[in-house]
C-alpha cells in the first residue's frame, strides 16, 4: 500500500469514529425556558343591564356608568392590589336571557359580585339566581320596595323605593301643581308600574286629592286612541294625567295626548327619565313632570365631576340618572370589597349590609340594620320644550 493510501486510510477512520462517537453522545441539555410571568389576578364583578330591548333607553346609560367607575377605579390602583374586571352580558331585555346572564356570570365567569337592572321584573328574576349561589345582587335602578325582602339578604338597592318616587310625585302635584283631581294610566305589564300607580293613588287620595279615572293598557301598545277619547270625555277635566309607563312608552304617550289636545300637566316616575320623550314626542314634549333619581345639571360637585367624566368618555352628557346609578353600583361594590379586606362573596355581602353614609352622584347611601333599601331623597325633573331641567328635590 503506497503512503499516499495509507493516510486517506487513516484520515476515513478517524473522521467515521468522530461522528460515531458524536451519534452516541447524550445530546446538550435544554436550555430552561424562561419563566412566565403569572397572569394578572382580577376581581371579576357582573354587570347585567338590558343594553338592547325596551329597556334600552335607560339600561345602556347604566351599563356605560359602570364601565366608567370601573376604569377610574383601576386607574386609581385598583381594589385590594387587584384590576376590577366587569363581565358585561346583555339581558336583551327579556327574562329567560336575563336568568340564563346571572348564571353564566356566576357559574362559568365566577364573578364576586353582581350589579345591574333598571327593572324590577328583571331584578326579580336574575336576583334569586344570585341569592341561591351566595353572590351579593346590587341592582342599580329597579324600585320596587320589597325587592330585599322578596330575593334574600344578599340583595340590596342602589335606587329609593317606588313608595318614595311615588309620594314624591303625588306631593309635588299637589303643592306645586295644585292638583286635586287626577287621571291614572297604568301598563299592567311590570312589577315597577303597578307599584308606582299603587303608591301615587295612596298618596294622592290620602291627602284629600280624587282619581276620576283609572284605566290600563298592555305593554308594547303604540295606539292610545281608546284611553285617550276616555279622557276627553271627563267634565270636568282632571287637573293632572299620571301615566305609569316604562321607557318604552314614555315618549308615544306623550305625544298622543299632546296631538289629542290634552294640555293638562303629565306626571310620573322614573320609567319617564329617558331621552324618548323628546325624542318621539318633539315639540309635544312639554308640561312633563317626573320623580328620578338625581338632576344631571345639579351643580354639585359630585354630579358635575360625574357628567364632565361620562362625557370625555363617551364624546356626549349622561343620557339620564340612570347613568349615574350605573356608576354608584360599581363603586358601592368596590367601596364594600374594600372594607371587607377580602373579595369572598360572603364578607362582601356583610359590608355592603353595614355601609353607611356612602355619598354616591344620586344621594347618600345608608343601610339602616335589616334593610337594604336606602332612604335618599327624590329629584323632580321638568320636560318643556324637549328639555330636560332640574325643578326641586324632595325628601318624602
Amino acid at each position: 500500500m503506497s503512503r499516499t493510501s495509507r493516510i486517506c486510510t487513516f484520515t476515513c477512520t478517524l473522521i467515521v469514529s468522530l461522528l460515531a462517537a458524536a451519534c452516541a453522545a447524550p445530546p446538550p441539555a435544554a436550555r430552561p425556558a424562561a419563566p412566565q410571568p403569572p397572569a394578572a389576578e382580577t376581581i371579576k364583578i357582573g354587570a347585567l343591564y338590558g343594553v338592547t330591548g325596551g329597556m334600552s333607553s335607560i339600561d345602556a346609560p347604566g351599563m356605560n356608568g359602570m364601565k366608567l367607575a370601573a376604569k377610574q377605579i383601576n386607574a386609581a390602583g385598583g381594589v385590594l392590589g387587584k384590576q376590577i374586571e366587569l363581565i358585561a352580558i346583555d339581558g336583551k331585555t327579556d327574562q329567560t336571557a336575563t336568568t340564563n346572564a346571572a348564571s353564566e356570570m356566576i357559574n362559568v365567569h365566577k364573578v364576586v359580585a353582581i350589579g345591574g337592572l333598571n327593572d324590577s321584573t328583571f331584578a326579580l328574576a336574575a336576583g334569586p339566581i344570585a341569592q341561591q349561589a351566595g353572590i351579593p345582587f346590587v341592582t342599580a335602578g329597579a324600585t320596587l320596595p320589597t325587592l330585599p325582602e322578596q330575593v334574600g339578604d344578599f340583595f340590596f338597592m342602589a335606587p329609593f323605593g317606588d313608595d318614595a318616587q311615588a309620594y314624591a310625585i303625588a306631593d309635588y302635584a299637589i303643592d306645586d301643581l295644585g292638583a286635586k283631581t287626577a287621571y291614572m294610566l297604568v301598563d299592567q305589564a311590570y312589577d315597577f308600574t303597578t307599584a308606582l300607580a299603587k303608591f301615587f293613588k295612596e298618596r294622592f287620595t290620602g291627602r284629600g286629592g280624587t282619581i276620576v279615572l283609572e284605566d290600563i293598557y298592555k305593554s308594547g301598545d303604540t295606539d292610545f286612541s281608546a284611553q285617550i277619547a276616555k279622557v276627553k270625555a271627563l267634565s270636568p277635566q282632571p287637573d293632572v294625567l299620571f301615566i305609569s309607563a316604562v321607557p318604552s312608552e314614555a315618549g308615544i304617550t306623550t305625544k298622543q295626548f299632546r296631538e289629542a289636545g290634552l294640555t293638562q300637566p303629565i306626571i310620573s316616575g322614573d320609567g319617564f327619565d329617558t331621552p324618548l320623550i323628546a325624542e318621539v314626542a318633539g315639540e309635544n314634549a312639554d308640561d312633563v313632570y317626573y320623580s328620578t333619581h338625581a338632576g344631571l345639571d345639579n351643580p354639585d360637585p359630585k354630579v358635575q365631576n360625574f357628567v364632565k367624566a361620562y362625557t370625555e368618555e363617551y364624546g356626549r352628557a349622561p343620557e339620564n340618572a340612570f347613568a349615574a346609578l350605573g356608576y354608584d353600583t360599581l363603586n358601592l361594590i368596590a367601596d364594600a370589597i374594600k372594607r371587607a379586606g377580602s373579595t369572598d362573596p360572603k364578607a362582601i355581602r356583610d359590608a355592603l349590609a353595614a355601609t353607611q353614609g356612602f355619598n354616591a352622584v344620586t344621594g347618600q347611601i345608608t343601610y339602616t340594620e335589616g334593610k337594604r333599601k336606602p332612604d335618599k331623597s327624590v329629584t323632580i325633573i321638568k320636560v318643556q320644550d324637549g328639555k330636560y331641567s332640574f325643578v326641586k328635590e324632595i325628601k318624602p
